[in-house]
Order: structure tokens, then C-alpha cells, then sequence
């Protein structure tokens, strides 16, 4: 679950983070997670979304990596730029200025903990089966972040696992779209993950009472209208991963 631990005014807030399930306790207070940075007020996955969502108050930023040709993790949500070129087939110094790299994004993210989701599905046109961005994403963590600011995840569990096997102490969590409430809890506790991202869609209240009665915490998106923000605080969430992070702030701030 999510335990609240943010600091007071002018003093760097601590990230709300979650632990293992042996640990696992109700969250006071749900976290605001920031998708692709703030990125409402600014192009997604930039150092600017970043830097605003920490200016916004969020206490995690949600973010997606891919691997370069030459083997350097950086920012991006889809496969492809813009001009159509794949970013697997390119070097990470051919990429546009806004595209950083995961270094650039960490160092961005000072002061929140990360979600690094590691986009890397079998029909992704740069699917990689080896996982070899896995060795470049801990070493990234171990870096700028640590253990307690990070949670590495993906549709694909594979791909979250292999971070892992580099680096034990990083801890993972299970992104899913519509699937059965069951299925999702029971992957992410197979793999020993600590939290599920459910698509707004699939979150209930027996949902959510299903991974917390498992020791997961329920982390869910993408959520901007504030009418369903209440709704799912209600609920007992433990996350919000929202692209307006300072909508997100106020809400859980007044509950």
C-alpha cells in the first residue's frame, strides 16, 4: 500500500511508497501519480512535464522507457517519432532534443518517486524478447532514485521481472487494461509485484477491497475528471495517475 509521508511546507517531500505485503497497512492518503509528467500543461514525457509536476505537487511521476539501437534507455510512450522513424532502429544521439533519456528524466523527477512502466510487448514493433534495456533501467534506479523512490511496471510481467532479476530490491507492479478482477490480482501476486494499475474501467470497490485483501495496492488511470477522482478515493485507491496532477493535489488534500 501506499503510506503517506509528505513534509511540510518548504522542507523536500518524501514520495508515498509502497511496501511489501508483509508490511502492507491502509494508506492515509492517496498518492498523486503524474501521467507522462503533468502533461495537460505541457508535451508528455518531457523534462518540462516533470519539472511542472513537482511544481504541481505531485508525489510520483508516471513515465515509459524504451531502448535505443545503442543500448541507452530513454522517454517515450510510442514505438515511433512523430516523422515515422522507429526509436529501436536509432541511436539515442539521432533522437529529437525533446526525447531525453532516462538519466535526464530521474534527475528531473528529484524529490517524487518514479513509475517506470517499460514499454515492451511480443507485437511492439521493437519488442526485444531478452530484455535487455533490464541492466540500463536498474543501474538508472540505483542512481538517482533507490529502492524506495521506484516501482518498475508493464503490461508485460516479463518485462518487469527482468529488471528485478538484475536488481532484487526493486519492486514491480502489474499495469492491465479491462481483464477479470481475479486474473489481474492473481498475476501480480504470482510475481510477487506490490501494486496493480488498473484502467479506470475495471476499479470497483470489490476490486479494490480484492488486491488489498492480497497486500497489492490499486493505482489507477488514467483519471482527470475530478467528480470520478472523489469517486475512487471513496473507494479507498491508492493512487491516482492522472495527467492533471494539481487538479489530482487539491482533491486528495481536501479528503
Amino acid at each position: 500500500m501506499f503510506i503517506a509521508g509528505r513534509a511540510g511546507h518548504g522542507s523536500r517531500r518524501q514520495p508515498r511508497v509502497p511496501v511489501a505485503a508483509s508490511l502492507c497497512e491502509t494508506a492515509v492518503v492517496a498518492a498523486v501519480i503524474a501521467h507522462r509528467g503533468a502533461s495537460q500543461a505541457a508535451p508528455e514525457n518531457t523534462v518540462e512535464a516533470f519539472r511542472l509536476a513537482r511544481e504541481f505537487g505531485a508525489d510520483w511521476v508516471e513515465l515509459d522507457v524504451r531502448r535505443t539501437t545503442d543500448g541507452v534507455a530513454v522517454v517515450h510512450h510510442d514505438a515511433h517519432l512523430a516523422d515515422g522513424r522507429r526509436i529501436g532502429h536509432l541511436h539515442a544521439d539521432e533522437l529529437p532534443d525533446y526525447v531525453p533519456s532516462l538519466a535526464e528524466a530521474l534527475e528531473a523527477c528529484e524529490g517524487m518517486g518514479v513509475h517506470l512502466e517499460i514499454k515492451n510487448l511480443p507485437d511492439d514493433p521493437d519488442y526485444d524478447s531478452e530484455n535487455l534495456v533490464a541492466d540500463a533501467v536498474a543501474g538508472l534506479i540505483a542512481a538517482y532514485l533507490g529502492p524506495e523512490r521506484a516501482v518498475v511496471s508493464s503490461f508485460n510481467v516479463d518485462a518487469a521481472d527482468a529488471v528485478r532479476a538484475v536488481d532484487p530490491t526493486i519492486r514491480t507492479a502489474l499495469i492491465c487494461g479491462i481483464v477479470a478482477p481475479a486474473q489481474a490480482v492473481a498475476r501480480a501476486s504470482a510475481h510477487s509485484m506490490v501494486a496493480v494499475h488498473a484502467f479506470d474501467a475495471m476499479c470497483d470497490v470489490a476490486f479494490v477491497r480484492r488486491a488489498h485483501d492480497a497486500g497489492l495496492a490499486v493505482n489507477v488511470w488514467t483519471i482527470n475528471v475530478p467528480e470520478r477522482m472523489s469517486e475512487l478515493l471513496a473507494m479507498g485507491v491508492d493512487g491516482l495517475i492522472t495527467d492533471v496532477p494539481d487538479v489530482a493535489r487539491t482533491l486528495v488534500d481536501a479528503a
